[in-house]
């Protein structure tokens, strides 16, 4: 998103007000506060588990301690936990911010698996606190369970954050009961760079209050603020159901930073004492590790390891190619270059990403973009954000990348690629064909759009014709910064048949509505 939020950060003491009431109606710590290190007390994982990265047979489990503890993990085949499974987890400590992930391996393909995580004080693992329940799916083995899951992205976005006085964040509610096999967020999954204030009046004069923290009442720059802002989202009871009950497949985007931030950038922006954004990148990116379990991410306690791209497997009908279209980008700029330069994904990236769609055998190979293709994503008046800048005519710029991808997946033939995204915040569908394209040396594909979970909705963007989109379906505001309370917050749905191999996917708005529903058919190049 180019939308920065309007409002200026409170007061200290207005924050503090606005927090104290709805802090305590949670029942969790207070955000940021040092951990109780009392000898007589036992660890608590008030913040919830969750999992994330589920394949068939392996799956990380997290969680928060408020004070050093050794993470253990239990698993079973019934809620009961008999004959349950033991696995050894990390000392949670000071250098992770008292979080930790545990990998399991060698789980039974296809099964409902119970888990409950119990933290032990390092000193006496007799000194146990009380266990924390979860469960989830694994991928199934053969194809004839078929595959469901949800995708979504956008979540305290624009100065709309947890409201106590509507439920908090409801959407999540009813996507936990809708069972998916696994939740895809597609990035922006806090707003580092969007204070709240307690409360906003509406334009029809309500009036929306926030749960407010101190970390929410600035711009994240420092590694607290940063990990204050993941927390932020744990607060909301119905995020903690639903992690407990949903694993998740997470990437990032740019609010995670700072709004449509490039590598090398140097901000131009007075809220910010720290002007270097790879600098800030790198506090997010080490809380982003501590705060999410993913596969390709560690964190020793001093830094970051891993990448954020990779290929998250889910049984012979489903592999979910998470792309990171920050990382490795090129500056912001009116993106229309000749040549290609480092694009939207970097060189690298790319030619991972063509290698495993090479090496994929599942039917059906979801490309998860944080940022959408055809649509124009503005960053000011002459630069652009995502891949398109509304130039119709042939690849310039970041096309070019996207341009050699769509070329590589036709002449090799690769069936079954479907994009998703999130990141402007109305939902959408849109196909694209050769035939309506300026580039004509690709086989057709869908993108479908869904969000924002939690944030302020705004107009549908423009579309760019280099690659021939036809926008079938579209629900947006009318106007920019819609709040939660005054618009729908979207979420979509992809529902895999075992039997057909078919593809449909739902677009859907809170409280219960599709919208919108296509079919796609197996085994095709194109659709």
């Amino acid at each position: 998103m180019s939308q920065t939020p309007q409002s200026s950060p409170p007061a200290r003491r207005s924050v503090l007000r606005g927090t104290v009431a709805a802090s305590a109606a949670l029942a969790l710590p207070a955000v940021g506060a040092a951990p109780a290190l009392a000898l007589s007390g036992r660890p608590r994982a008030a913040w919830g588990v969750q999992t994330g990265d589920v394949t068939a047979t392996s799956g990380l489990v997290w969680v928060r301690s408020d004070r050093p503890a050794r993470m253990i993990v239990e698993t079973s085949a019934t809620g009961s936990f008999r004959r349950a499974r033991r696995w050894d987890g990390p000392l949670l400590g000071p250098g992770t911010d008292f979080t930790g992930t545990t990998a399991l391996r060698g789980l039974p393909a296809g099964r409902q698996v119970h888990y409950r995580v119990t933290l032990a004080d390092p000193d006496d693992y007799r000194r146990t606190g009380e266990a924390v329940y979860g469960t989830f799916r694994t991928a199934p083995a053969n194809r004839r369970r078929g595959v469901r899951f949800l995708w979504s992205g956008d979540i305290a976005g624009q100065g709309w954050g947890i409201n106590p006085d509507i439920g908090g964040y409801r959407a999540y509610e009813e996507m936990r009961r809708l069972d998916p096999d696994f939740f895809l967020c597609s990035g922006d999954t806090v707003y580092a760079d969007g204070p709240l204030v307690p409360s906003v009046t509406l334009p029809d004069g309500r009036v929306w209050r926030n749960v407010v923290t101190q970390e929410k009442s600035k711009v994240a720059e420092t590694l607290d603020e940063y990990r204050g802002n993941f927390r932020y989202n744990l607060l909301d009871e119905n995020v903690r159901r639903f992690n407990a009950q949903v694993p998740t497949i997470v990437q990032w985007d740019d609010h995670e930073v700072r709004n449509n931030w490039y590598p090398g950038q140097i901000l131009d922006d007075a809220r910010y004492t720290e002007k270097d954004v790879d600098v800030l990148a790198r506090r997010s990116m080490r809380a982003f590790a501590e705060y999410f379990p993913v596969s390709t991410l560690s964190t020793s306690g001093h830094g970051t390891e891993g990448r954020m791209h990779r290929v998250v497997r889910h049984g012979p009908l489903l592999d979910v190619f998470v792309l990171d279209m920050r990382t490795y980008r090129d500056a912001n700029s009116p993106n229309r270059r000749a040549d290609e330069g480092e694009g939207i994904l970097g060189a690298a990236q790319l030619a991972w990403l063509k290698r495993e769609l090479d090496r994929s055998n599942a039917v059906w190979k979801v490309i998860a973009a944080d940022m959408p293709l055809g649509l124009v994503v503005p960053d000011g008046s002459a630069n652009f954000e995502a891949v398109a800048q509304g130039d119709p005519g042939a690849p310039l710029g970041r096309e070019l990348q996207i341009a050699e991808l769509l070329r590589h997946i036709k002449h090799r033939r690769i069936t079954g690629t479907v994009w998703l995204t999130a990141d402007v915040h109305y939902t959408s569908a849109q196909h694209y064909a050769p035939e309506r394209a300026a580039f004509k040396d690709f086989a057709p594909f869908w993108e479908f759009v869904s969000g924002p979970l939690a944030a302020g909705g705004f107009p549908a963007n423009a579309l760019d014709g280099t690659f021939g989109p036809d926008r079938v379906f579209v629900r947006a505001p009318q106007r920019a910064n819609v709040s939660p309370m005054e618009s729908p917050q979207y979420f979509g749905e992809v529902d895999i048949d075992g039997d057909s191999g078919e593809l449909t996917v739902r677009l859907r708005a809170e409280g219960g509505t599709v919208l919108f529903a296509k079919t796609l058919q197996p085994g095709r190049v194109g659709q």
